[in-house]
């Protein structure tokens, strides 16, 4: 599939120029792992493993965040995304909430 979107972290993009500013956007998920997850989260942070299961879990979070984002700026007519940034937070016990945000811009060689 070809990528209609351009997305990036920098605020411009080389060979490109801004044609017009749509506004700020964002894309958000939030997850929570199961009981077993938690248990073996617990049991890593005890251990002093990686704890791969809550890493899993921002990284589904991550990439679903990043697809409302797409989706938002689509909506907006956007070819474009710049100055991409991520946060992440727990919210609550054991939810993860992550929000992608940017400028969406139409932007032409």
């Amino acid at each position: 599939m070809v990528e209609d979107l351009i997305l990036a972290t920098m605020p411009m993009i080389p060979k490109y120029e801004v044609e017009e500013v749509l506004g700020v956007i964002y894309g958000s998920s939030t997850r929570t792992r199961e009981a077993g997850g938690r248990l073996i989260s617990g049991i890593q942070a005890i251990t002093g493993g990686k704890g791969t299961a809550y890493a899993e879990e921002i990284e589904k979070a991550r990439k679903e965040a990043l697809e409302d984002l797409k989706n938002e700026a689509r909506k907006l007519g956007a070819n474009g995304v710049l100055s991409i940034d991520f946060e992440t937070a727990e919210i609550l016990e054991g939810f993860i909430l992550v929000t992608a945000y940017g400028t969406a811009v139409k932007l032409k060689k």
